[in-house]
């Protein structure tokens, strides 16, 4: 595990997302766009490990916290690939998941799965015998009991570096300030989360965790939950993520509405929960 650990954050104590003003309006064009031959940094080798034998002495399976009578991952989300047979085996966490069969995973010191849509996330955690949070269940895992906070470290007022937030835009890093030519193709591209100090590893920011012991609820990536869609078929996304976790609303308190369920770029995330058992 220690080898993972340094092998993971030589690759990605970085990450990038579109901010979070971008994300509040309409996604850019090219929808059909997937990202350009870029460099990618190869996915963990021992990603694809058996998960460890369930721990079901509190309810909830092992990397789980359990918060009244439903399970949340601990970390955010990595994914494996999902072969006909059944094995498993490593994805880069830099990469789209389209047209693939995937499992969510979790673990302390991994790069997360960004570039997912809502229907990926979903079919990740089901794999996995979990599914995606409610908001309410969002709410309780980033803040704890008290509704007055906003953030995991407690109130409501943002300490900066607490939280892996406030970089940026990692799409006009790459691509410009010009956001009329920025494409769907450009919000995908897995260099996004490959600069260093952008995306982190899970579980990097120590003073991220809440009052339950969950970390990373408030940026590094926006996380998918399990709203239907709307009137007008969109999605929803908490917490904010690396580029920006303030936008839409202070911390925990976060919320982007602007997607559709099959959307994904470089920023949205996951994490899956349960029902205790």
């Amino acid at each position: 595990m220690r080898l993972l650990s340094t092998l993971i954050l030589a690759l990605a104590a970085a990450a990038a997302a579109c901010d979070g003003a971008t994300l509040s309006s309409e996604p850019p064009p090219s929808p059909d766009g997937g990202a350009d031959d870029a460099a990618v940094a190869d996915a963990p080798t021992d990603l694809a490990a058996p998960a460890p034998v369930a721990d079901l002495s509190n309810g909830c399976p092992e990397g789980m916290v359990r918060i009244a009578q439903f399970c949340v991952d601990e970390y955010e989300a990595y994914v494996v690939e999902v072969a006909a047979d059944g094995s498993e085996r490593p994805h880069s966490p830099y990469l789209t998941v389209d047209n693939l069969t995937i499992k969510a995973k979790v673990a302390r010191g991994v790069p997360p799965q960004g570039y997912i849509s809502q229907v990926q996330a979903t079919a990740a955690c089901m794999r996995a015998g979990k599914r995606l949070c409610t908001a309410t269940e969002f709410a309780l895992a980033c803040r704890g009991d008290d509704a007055a906070n906003w953030y995991p470290y407690g109130g409501q007022t943002r300490q900066p570096g607490a939280c892996n937030e406030g970089k940026g835009s990692s799409v006009a890093r790459f691509f410009g300030n010009d956001s009329s030519k920025w494409t769907y193709a450009n919000f995908n591209d897995p260099r996004l989360n490959q600069w260093d100090g952008g995306l982190a590893p899970t579980g990097a920011y120590p003073r991220c965790r809440s009052p339950y012991g969950v970390y990373d609820c408030v940026g590094n990536l926006h996380e998918w939950g399990a709203d239907p869609p709307d009137a007008r078929g969109r999605g929803r996304f908490r917490g904010g993520f690396y580029g920006d976790a303030e936008v839409n609303g202070p911390g925990c308190r976060y919320v982007t509405s602007a997607h559709e369920p099959t959307y994904h770029d470089y920023s949205t995330g996951f994490r899956c929960c349960a029902d205790a058992r």
